[in-house]
């Protein structure tokens, strides 16, 4: 069974600047530096697009992990979502939306997770707060460097 959790970033960075730091690879492996988050193939630097792949490897819970994930749309500036499409993860799915606000933008992130390791129990006690965390910590990268 998948989870899903939502979050919602206000800033006063420009709607065109946000969306094309949230598709770097460098400001992304730059926000998980805690997790030494690298990107080892498909779209290793600069900015991914449309049907591109990244695959990631990062420590986490104390184990390295590795994750192919394919941008599936993109509507700059408006909206795109990742995939995964080999990992650790039953199904991996973020959709990121961009709307322009009276003082800026609002991201907002939409992932939904289902895991083989985890029961929903788990998924909701301890994967979704920990994945809410990493997004917390990307996005205020994110921001900074759209800024």
């Amino acid at each position: 069974m998948a989870t899903t959790f939502t979050l919602v970033t206000d800033t006063t960075a420009r709607i065109e600047s946000l969306f094309d730091v949230s598709l770097d690879i460098d400001i992304h492996a730059a926000s998980m530096s805690k997790s030494k988050e690298r990107a080892i193939a498909g779209v290793t630097s600069g900015r991914i697009g449309l049907g591109e792949t990244v695959t990631w490897r990062a420590r986490h819970f104390g184990l390295w992990f590795t994750m192919t994930s394919r941008i599936t749309s993109l509507d700059r500036p408006h909206s795109f979502t990742d995939q995964q499409v080999k990992g650790p993860f039953k199904s991996f799915h973020h959709e990121h939306a961009f709307t322009e606000t009276t003082s800026g933008t609002r991201m907002v992130d939409t992932i939904t997770v289902a895991s083989p390791m985890f029961g929903v129990l788990a998924e909701r006690l301890v994967l979704m707060p920990y994945l809410r965390r990493l997004i917390k910590v990307r996005n205020a990268e994110l921001v900074s460097a759209a800024r």
